[in-house]
């Protein structure tokens, strides 16, 4: 089964973990349902942040959303580039699927909305 990338930005009201916690599931939440994605279907979920954001780590809300342990998911910082939206969390999801990438719904919520227009 082929593997697929699905991108997908939000912003955090604060840098807390209860508020990064829950941007971060909301997200999850709206790329899952949206494309059709169940955690079995997940290779792996790459999470960035902002700077500003570093009260907790993005891939901890899965644990919190019941998914498995053994899901590959790695945290990182974005490049600090003057001028970016500030609070941000990004996901890329590879996930196996059959769908094409033209049917891949890539989901930016909150102020992230405004990425896509840059095709970030």
């Amino acid at each position: 089964m082929p593997c697929q990338g699905i991108r997908g930005a939000i912003t955090a009201s604060a840098n807390t973990r209860e508020s990064i916690i829950a941007a971060t599931k909301d997200l999850l939440t709206e790329i899952t349902t949206a494309n059709d994605v169940t955690a079995n279907d997940i290779a792996a979920i790459f999470f960035t942040t902002t700077p500003d954001l570093n009260a907790e780590f993005p891939a901890a809300a899965t644990r919190e959303m019941g998914w498995p342990h053994y899901l590959a998911l790695i945290d990182g910082h974005e490049m600090d580039v003057p001028h970016s939206l500030h609070r941000c969390i990004r996901i890329l999801m590879l996930v196996n699927t059959e769908k094409t990438p033209e049917q891949i719904k890539h989901i930016y919520l909150k102020e992230a909305k405004s990425l896509i227009s840059r095709s970030t």
